[in-house]
């Protein structure tokens, strides 16, 4: 019998003619058109990972605080003292680059679904986002549409927005990231996972109706954006915060009556994913009767209920005999609550639909013994790789004391911190409600991480001393020019931006966003990031919980040539702070104090901002990271912190060491006189260039002698005594003075950078 479907309609699934014969196998007859979306969603790269499985089995994934680890909807560590802490990042990217508001504020939604579906109150959010240049028409309107659907949707639901990271590229301009990270901590006695049991146990659909919004968006976000992807704004969710507020409590409350067996959201594939993977994980099946599925539209089919990805929806597994109370609960919060279906023996996904059956399907099939795809590596790097390691400091134009291309050096930070990616991000974070629930310990800006007190939802406040620490981490151009150590680079600077404020990094979710693995370079970038990051997250021992990947980012323009945007392999980390009055941030705290130098002086321009924004040139590679002297330099500044001998702390990233300084100066609104460490090369790469395991720190007077004892014991020959906060301008010496600039004009640069360009 021929396919009963034309190789087009095959194709729009997202499937290859490969993958239909393996369904016709595995089925033993031709799929139906229901059946056939089911695969075509959960086959997608979105859903299964079909072409980064054999990378991710890799990573490490279990340690002394993992008590939940990858598989289930997040990850969840020991916090001590009875304190459970469940959070996950995921990626919105195709959905905010065709609808920005409503693409990043159902991402925020998604990913707070995935906490609460644990049996975790959410307590903060976070996100990495990347956009093109902000001289762009079209990503200004992208990137003030993402931060109005992110601050719309966290605001509302009353979770707050405490951090993140964004970069400005021209790689990202028809391909924006839009990553969101959320944390919770558990309200549930215990853990709630999503595999079904109990045979005969009733399967109910709770939350909100389903309609047509959000079909197949799963298979839309593992495809190339083209021109005609404006076309596909229904594969685009609509979002609820209100409602999703009331899931949340709702949740909590059926959680603690203790007859949930097992709960999963729909998020991505919607019923399809929901069903396919509670029955898989639990080795059983599910059967579904979409007639008793509240409908938000009339006349849906099979096909757009199993698609369909309306959001702030939820399957549970209930115990016999207690579905009328679970059921009042919701109807208590004005959700819809019903029984839709049942467990069963056989391995099966059977839906029904106006008294027949109009799928069923072996759910391993779908959920995980999905197609995996080996990619050939590349023998060497690829051209533009070797290319970029070619070159060298000598290829750049003189520079002497004074400066560089007609440009004296407080010209040249004036440049950089112009730079949106440099530049205060207070007009995004200032639309976010970040203190609602009272216990954002670290306002945006004030740290290199966030911090949030961890209290229990009734917990005293003067009783609730431990505190987590959060933040998200990546230099793109550090991955694009050396995946491995660009990606183990991002896993080193989110432990040390934890670090700075004196929190132990515990585990780390990691969000990979990469264009295509189906072609040669793609694939080495991604091959080499994975390796990366597990090799950095072995030696910090912060294990990986779970996460996302993100593939196929890439535009393909009008004369069908595809742009992959720079590899972003995003670190999501989180860190322990024993106390919560034992932290530090990043401005200097009071005139007179000790300036101190921890780590190696070893800058190079390779991969640098600096070089990039004043010689437009991307070339070199990245940093070394030396592991040994990461942690001696991260120790000793979160041991100096909670010793309360360091005052303020600040890692040398983005800029180089100058920049560094401005911004403690700015944060602290005080100036500083520095003279620049010892270095044997030119002035601009002293300046600004970057290097890893380092780190600023201010001390008080009083504490200089029992600092300098400690670390002469915690770090012998890798740290020096630099300058003196004081005045209200920055100093830097060498022989003679190469920068004086006055706070007010770095003050104003900083702060206005992105407001003027969006204006």
């Amino acid at each position: 019998m021929s396919a009963p479907f034309t190789p087009e309609e095959i194709a729009s699934e997202g499937l290859k003619p490969s993958e239909y014969e393996d369904i016709v196998q595995r089925l033993g007859r031709h799929p139906n058109k229901a059946e056939l979306g089911m695969f075509g969603v959960m086959w997608s790269e979105h859903c299964c990972y079909k072409n980064s499985r054999p990378l991710l089995s890799q990573f490490p994934t279990t340690g002394e605080r993992i008590l939940v680890g990858p598989g289930e909807n997040a990850g969840v560590v020991d916090f001590g003292d009875g304190l459970q802490v469940a959070f996950k990042i995921e990626s919105h990217n195709h959905p905010s680059a065709i609808e920005p508001f409503q693409g990043a504020a159902t991402g925020v939604g998604g990913i707070l679904r995935d906490i609460f579906t644990m049996g975790a109150r959410p307590i903060a959010i976070l996100n990495s986002l990347r956009f093109g240049n902000l001289d762009n028409p079209h990503t200004k309107r992208i990137f003030k549409g993402v931060v109005e659907g992110i601050s719309h949707y966290g605001n509302c639901i009353g979770v707050p927005t405490v951090g993140g990271e964004v970069y400005f590229n021209s790689a990202y301009k028809g391909n924006p990231l839009v990553n969101a990270m959320a944390i919770g901590l558990m309200e549930t006695e215990t853990i709630v996972k999503s595999g079904a049991s109990g045979v005969g146990n009733p399967v109910l659909y709770v939350g909100s109706t389903t309609g047509r919004d959000g079909m197949g968006g799963a298979s839309f976000a593992s495809a190339e954006l083209t021109d005609d992807s404006m076309d596909d704004r229904p594969a685009v969710q609509v979002g609820d915060p209100f409602l999703e507020k009331s899931l949340v409590e709702a949740c909590l409350e059926a959680f603690k009556t203790g007859a949930v067996v097992a709960a999963q959201d729909m998020g991505a594939a919607g019923i399809t994913c929901s069903t396919s993977e509670m029955a898989a994980k639990g080795g059983l099946g599910i059967e579904l009767d979409l007639d008793k599925i509240p409908a938000r539209e009339t006349g849906m089919i099979p096909y757009e209920y199993l698609l369909s990805e309306s959001q702030e929806r939820m399957l549970f597994v209930a115990q016999k005999g207690r579905e009328q109370e679970l059921i009042d609960i919701f109807e208590r919060w004005g959700l819809h609550a019903v029984v839709a279906g049942k467990v069963i023996e056989e391995q099966i996904v059977r839906i029904l639909h106006q008294g027949s059956i109009a799928a069923e399907v072996p759910s391993t099939a779908l959920a995980d013994n999905t197609p995996v795809y080996h990619h050939e590596l590349l023998s060497e790097a690829p051209e533009y790789a070797q290319k970029a390691w070619a070159w060298n400091e000598a290829k750049l134009p003189e520079c002497d004391e004074n400066g560089v291309k007609d440009q004296k050096w407080s010209e040249v930070l004036l440049t950089l911190l112009d730079q949106p990616t440099i530049a205060s991000k207070r007009w995004i974070y200032r639309q976010y409600d970040h203190q609602v629930q009272n216990n954002t310990v670290m306002l945006p800006g004030g740290a290199d991480a966030a911090i949030v007190r961890v209290r229990p939802v009734n917990g005293k406040p003067e009783l609730a001393k431990t505190g987590i620490a959060a933040t998200t981490d990546c230099n793109p151009r550090y991955v694009y020019l050396d995946p491995h150590w660009g990606a183990s680079l991002a896993v080193a600077e989110a432990a040390r931006n934890l670090s700075c404020v004196g929190a132990e990094p515990i585990a780390v979710t990691d969000n990979l966003n990469f264009g295509s693995p189906e072609k040669p370079i793609g694939y080495w970038q991604l091959h080499h990031a994975c390796s990366g990051i597990s090799e950095a997250c072995r030696q910090f021992e912060t294990p990986v919980t779970g996460g996302n990947v993100s593939l196929y980012n890439e535009t393909v323009d009008s004369d069908g040539n595809p742009q992959p945007i720079y590899p972003t392999p995003v670190i999501g980390m989180v860190g322990l702070i024993p106390d919560i009055t034992k932290i530090a941030g990043q401005g200097w705290q009071q005139e007179g104090d000790l300036i101190y130098f921890l780590g190696a002086f070893n800058p190079s321009l390779g991969a640098s901002e600096y070089l990039a924004t004043i010689h437009d040139t991307i070339a070199g590679k990245p940093p070394t990271l030396n592991f040994d002297l990461e942690k001696a330099v991260q120790k000793a500044c979160r041991e100096g912190i909670r010793h309360g001998l360091v005052n303020s702390a600040h890692d040398c990233a983005e800029g180089g060491f100058t920049v560094a300084l401005a911004e403690c100066c700015i944060g602290g609104n005080l100036g500083a006189v520095v003279n620049l460490p010892a270095f044997d090369g030119r002035f601009d790469t002293a300046l600004f260039g970057e290097l890893a395991s380092a780190i600023i720190v201010s001390v008080s007077r009083d504490n200089k002698e029992a600092w300098e004892q400690f670390l002469a014991d915690n770090l012998p020959n890798n740290w020096q005594e630099i300058g003196t906060v004081k005045g209200n301008s920055l100093e830097i010496n060498s022989a003679q003075s190469l920068i004086n600039i006055d706070l007010d004009s770095m003050v104003d640069t900083w702060e206005s950078a992105i407001a003027r360009r969006l204006n």
